[in-house]
Parts: structure tokens; sequence; C-alpha cells
């Protein structure tokens, strides 16, 4: 891994930074945090980075064992990257940097947010006393070209890639959509905030399926945090 920074230094915090501390190391691991995906996917979720840096990003995390790549399949046969038992320890480090990270100001010019970036953002700002005096349930949140399945129960929320089995509600609609409801206060009837396409307005709608007073109690337990300014 010629080229790559090091500290000179034995503190585990350096040790770590010396393999995920290159820019967009951490971004690429939290698009693996949910499960495998394939160089496209992960390209996608990573709109601001080349294909050639994100190549060499794969290459540095698989040599420093934090991630692997696996055979997909069947029914598509398919190369795909996922993080080891190493790797996945970094989850609680990006849990803990989205804390952090929620409570600064938002960029003026804001990029897409990926559905992986989104759900990590649920996972940061959900309520667990808020939850208790609601009941529990199964949801099935369908992001744009990814689905997964949540679920709160004893004031725990978990989220994991892959349909949900019987659930409460399913909601649907793109992550902008989905995250104007949730951290915009919009009602589940509208998503993004209108635009014109042709001179027609044009507002995105969030689809709920199933229990809807359920997607309603859902959609606010994950109160956005006050912003710190310096």
């Amino acid at each position: 891994m010629a080229g790559k920074r090091r500290f000179d230094d034995p503190c585990g915090v350096a040790r770590a930074l010396g393999v995920v501390g290159e820019r967009w190391a951490l971004l690429v691991v939290r698009e693996l945090l949910l499960g495998p995906k394939r160089f496209t996917e992960l390209s996608r979720g990573l709109p601001g980075l080349s294909q050639n840096v994100l190549s060499q990003r794969l290459r540095e995390l698989e040599e420093s064992g934090v991630v692997r790549k696996r055979r997909l399949g069947p029914p598509v046969s398919a190369t795909a990257y996922e993080l080891t038992e190493l790797g996945a320890l970094l989850d609680p480090v990006l849990i803990s940097l989205a804390t952090f990270g929620s409570r600064l100001p938002l960029p003026s010019a804001e990029t897409p947010m990926s559905a992986d970036a989104f759900v990590l953002a649920l996972r940061t700002t959900f309520d667990p006393d808020a939850s208790k005096t609601k009941r529990d349930g199964t949801f099935e949140l369908r992001l744009d070209d990814d689905v997964f399945r949540a679920s709160i129960q004893d004031g725990t929320f978990k989220v994991a890639r892959g349909i949900a089995t019987a659930p409460d509600a399913v909601i649907t609609g793109s992550v902008a959509a989905v995250r104007a409801v949730v951290f915009g206060g919009r009602p589940l009837t509208e998503g993004a905030r209108p635009s014109t396409e042709g001179g027609r307005s044009l507002t995105e709608e969030v689809q709920v399926s199933g229990d809807r007073r359920a997607a309603e109690r859902f959609v606010r337990l994950f109160p956005r945090p006050a912003t710190v300014t310096g």
C-alpha cells in the first residue's frame, strides 16, 4: 500500500487511521454496513467519488482486511464487496461519527443522500424513549432501488437490507421524499419540496400500504438533533 499516510504512533487510534483515515474510506465502509454491494451500487451511493478513486479505496481496504470480495448468485452471478469481521467492528464507530455529524450544519449545496446513509441517520436519531409510548411494529422501507426491513421492539430499533415478513406497513418513496417526511416534518401524503418540470408543479409523494397509523408513528420516532454552531 505504497503512498498511504502512516502515523509513527503505536496508539490504536493512529493505527486505525492508517487504515481508514484516507478520504472516502469510511464512506465506502458506510455503504457496506448493511450488506454486500456490487461496484456499480457502491458508485451510485457515492456520487461525488470517481470510479478510479473508489477502486483504489476498495483495493486498500481489501489489503488491510477490512473488505473482501464475494460472489453473488444465483440468479445473478456477480462480484460484490462486503465487510470482513474486522470491518464490521467499524459499525459503532460510524454510528458515533454520525451522531456527532448530525449536530453540525448541513452543507449549503447538498448532494443526494444514499439509501444506506439515510438508514444510518435513522439509526443515529432513533428515540427509544418515544418508541416506548407507542406500539412495536415491523416495517418495510422501499427507498429508490433499495429495500430494508425495520422493526421496533421494546425500545430497540433494528434495520437490515431485505424484504420484511408480514410488515405492519410498507413505506415507499425516494430517499429525498422519505427524508423530508422523517426529518422535515412533512405529512406522509407528500415528500420532497415541489419542483417544476415543463411548467408543471410536482410534489413527490410517499406511499404507504398497510397500517397507516403505524407508519405515522414510525416516521415520528427519529427527531432531528439541534444544530450546534461555532
